[in-house]
This record gives structure tokens, sequence and C-alpha cells, in this order.
């Protein structure tokens, strides 16, 4: 087991790594919309959504994966009914896999730092 770090990402919020590589699987730990190099919670909710992505990605890259590699992610929402606005931002994310990730999507009451959407994932390394 890999403790897996990147600066592509924000640095955790608590005590719990970015990312884990255990064997070829990569586990990757809920990712906010938070820009790396700021530190700041980008403002509206499609922002928040795609920059939870592209943090998702940078530690699985760094574990020695690819977007198209992710198999399994799991959405967070505080607003369920903003689910169509993620579905275009997810879709154009994963618009070049050939084979889309298994999903789910959970509408929460609240996530921290006051994000509207929060994202994590298990990918395969290479």
């Amino acid at each position: 087991m890999r403790v897996v770090v990147t600066d592509r990402a924000p640095k955790p919020v608590g005590p719990y790594s970015q990312g884990i590589l255990y064997g070829n699987l990569i586990f990757v730990s809920g990712q906010l919309g938070i820009e790396p190099e700021s530190g700041k919670l980008v403002e509206d909710f499609k922002g928040q959504a795609l920059r939870a992505l592209e943090n998702l990605r940078a530690v699985v890259e760094a574990a020695g994966g690819s977007r198209c590699s992710i198999v399994s992610v799991r959405v967070y929402l505080t607003d369920i009914n903003r689910f169509k606005e993620f579905n275009e931002v997810y879709s154009e994310f994963f618009k070049s896999c050939p084979v889309k990730p298994t999903r789910a999507a959970v509408g929460v009451k609240e996530l921290p730092l006051g994000a509207q959407v929060e994202v994590e994932c298990v990918a395969v390394k290479g």
C-alpha cells in the first residue's frame, strides 16, 4: 500500500490521504472544487464540478492511472436538483473514454467548506 500525493490537487483539508495505491487499484479521496494553487473553492457550481473532477484526475495520474482508467465514481451534491448540470460537466469530462465508469450520485445536506459537489473514485493503474 502506497500513499499518493500530488501538488496538482489540493492538500487534504483533514487527516486523510489524497489517494492510496493498493496493488493496481487507486482509491481517491473525495475531491472538492478547490483550486490547488490558491486553496480556494471555485464559486460557481459547474466550475466546482469541473475542478473536483480535474483534482480527481490529478491524483489518479499521480498514481499511474488516467481519466479513462477510472472504474467507479461517487458524487455527492448538496442540491440533487443540480444533477442535470453536473451530468453535463461529467459527460464532457469522460467524453473521450470508450468505457464510462460506474457511478452513484447522492444528495447530501452539506459538504466541507461549503462546497456544492464532492467526487471520489476508484481507478486502475496502467
